[in-house]
């Protein structure tokens, strides 16, 4: 069994994608640690010298490559949606899970990072308002399976989604 974590930056990806992996014993990989470890680079400078539409092809090529394997939990980019390629194939290939979330949780949970390229302007919050009206329908288009992440521990939304793919804690 293969799944794919959808959803927007700051949604719970990284952490959840971590525990549910290990509870499902899968491997887990971060795509965006994945490009980064491909290009030697990190995404801000990729978004920097090759603009979006640079990552988003190379986040496509990743992910392509990434859904093939077996036995794999993939925490995507909050953008990965965009492609309907890349929406296809993880709809194919495994089982998708949104984590959804609010701006308001996202904007708690990313006001100290410094490495998300798409927040590096005066408007974080009008940014990720555009953002959540552009993919969020992206998102529950792909998903099998949607959870609510604001105010929740980690281990609460593991095991929903746990309890949603069948699998007993």
């Amino acid at each position: 069994m293969n799944v794919f974590l959808v959803g927007p930056m700051g949604s719970g990806k990284s952490a959840v994608g971590r525990q549910l992996a290990q509870r499902l014993d899968l491997d887990f990989i971060d795509s965006d640690a994945a490009i980064e470890a491909r290009t030697g680079v990190d995404i801000a400078y990729i978004f920097e010298r090759e603009g979006e539409a640079g990552f988003r092809s190379r986040e496509a090529e990743v992910i392509d490559a990434l859904s093939r394997r077996e036995g794999v939990l993939v925490s995507t980019g909050g953008g990965a949606i965009l492609d309907a390629g890349t929406r296809e194939r993880l709809r194919a290939r495994g089982r998708v899970v949104y984590l959804r979330t609010s701006v308001d949780q996202q904007l708690a949970r990313t006001r100290r990072s410094n490495d998300r390229p798409l927040l590096n302007n005066d408007d974080p919050r009008g940014t990720l308002e555009r953002l959540f009206e552009q993919r969020a329908p992206l998102y529950t288009e792909v998903a099998e399976i949607v959870v609510d992440t604001d105010g929740r521990k980690v281990k609460a939304v593991v095991d929903q989604i746990c309890h949603q793919l069948g699998v007993e804690p």
